[in-house]
């Protein structure tokens, strides 16, 4: 293993959108034995210090890996792709509304009925579009569309945010 290798690579993996999860999985596993601190114990400052550095390359690979929303990024990255560039923010007035919609929906689960029943439908939304998402994406990349792929990027990342919100709210509601 060298570091600074490509993390498909480091798991013996295709460059793939769709991977092997129980393939990532097992080497995961299998990559952190070779690095455990415990095999450096008796070893000098620089083994130590290379096995550190791969047990945090694989970490972060792994990571980045089992994530499609960072799997997705990486693979933009890989392919030259300067996720950075202000140019490429879409303005899609259809998606805009949507997520005014949706943020407004999430605000007023607290003065429904049924707060909690509002929130797990609000949920299941989120989850159903962003698997949606996942699905525009993997075929995106497949036909190496990649302003597109960063297009469902974006609005993946968006919903992800919104998951995130509805779970503090639903912690709360719990704890009301």
């Amino acid at each position: 293993m060298t570091v600074q290798q490509d993390f498909f690579s480091l798991f013996s993996l295709p460059i793939a959108f769709s991977i092997d999860r129980r393939s990532l999985d097992e080497h995961y596993r299998a990559l952190q034995r070779t690095v455990h601190p415990d095999r450096f114990a008796n070893a000098g400052d620089q083994e130590r210090r290379m096995a550190m550095q791969q047990a945090a390359q694989i970490n972060e690979g792994y990571r980045v890996l089992k994530d499609p929303l960072a799997r997705g990024r990486y693979l933009l990255e890989l392919q030259g792709y300067d996720l950075n560039d202000e140019q490429k923010t879409h303005q899609d007035p259809e998606f805009l509304m949507q997520q005014m919609e949706l943020r407004e929906a999430l605000e007023e689960v607290r003065s429904a009925s049924d707060p909690m029943g509002n929130l797990q439908a609000l949920i299941a939304d989120f989850d159903e579009q962003n698997n949606a998402l996942t699905e525009s994406l993997a075929s995106a990349l497949g036909s190496g569309d990649m302003d597109k792929a960063y297009l469902y990027l974006q609005r993946m990342q968006f919903f992800r945010k919104l998951a995130q919100e509805a779970e503090e709210l639903e912690a709360d509601l719990e704890d009301y």
